[in-house]
């Protein structure tokens, strides 16, 4: 794990589709993501650098991923999510018992998918892992309440700061104008308080405020933040 970015996530996944799914909800959570199709690429991309987890198909071309985990599990305590089609309670004990960390079948959500990423960092990394996160240029540490777009330092006052947090913590999620005052001001006051400051956010942290990438208004139904790839 470096000191200036988030997570990283080694999807090896010989389907295309299936990939190019996972990197879109994985990036959109904030993680950084490599892919590999097959057993010789997935050590090309070892060599290259060492991600935080493996999200690893069982049914590779060249190699089982059962395979894969037995290697890294010879002289490294990489965490290793098992993605299969294969739902069958013997290939489940046989992927755990190799030293896998979770097993997953590929009916399950994208969505779901993420949050079992993040539950076995949890589980496996230190509290820190997860407290840096990206979304296109913009990064927010949730630990040092610093952010930055851009490459430049954004200076936030605490209570902007606070409401970035709710939004950065749950991507893509909208929020009601009354359920951002909750989670920020309480249950008392004027709940227009948060238009004004989604404004003071959006000239500080938006490249252009008119035409917002990262705090999205949802007509009718609130705020969300995106990735900030448009």
């Amino acid at each position: 794990m470096t000191t200036s970015d988030a997570a990283s996530i080694l999807v090896v996944e010989d389907d295309e589709q299936i990939a190019e799914l996972m990197r879109d909800f994985l990036e959109a959570e904030g993680f950084r993501v490599r892919h590999a199709g097959s057993g010789r690429e997935t050590s090309e991309q070892l060599a290259r650098g060492r991600p935080d987890l493996v999200l690893l198909d069982v049914m590779l071309p060249d190699e089982s991923g059962f395979e894969i985990c037995r290697r890294l599990r010879r002289d490294t305590d990489l965490p290793v999510l098992f993605l299969s089609a294969r739902d069958g309670d013997a290939d489940k004990i046989r992927g755990l018992g190799l030293g896998g960390d979770d097993y997953i079948v590929k009916s399950a959500t994208p969505a779901e998918v993420v949050a079992r990423v993040k539950a076995v960092l949890r589980r496996t990394a230190p509290s820190s892992r997860l407290r840096r996160l990206r979304f296109g240029e913009l990064e927010v540490d949730l630990a040092s309440h610093e952010v930055s777009c851009e490459g430049r330092q954004v200076e936030l006052t605490a209570r902007e700061f606070e409401l970035l947090q709710v939004l950065v913590e749950h991507p893509r999620q909208v929020f009601s104008r009354d359920q951002l005052f909750e989670h920020v001001w309480g249950s008392f006051g004027d709940r227009s308080a948060v238009a004004v400051y989604v404004g003071r956010l959006r000239q500080k942290i938006e490249p252009d405020p008119g035409k917002p990438r990262y705090i999205v208004t949802v007509w009718g139904a609130g705020y969300r933040l995106d990735a900030g790839s448009r």
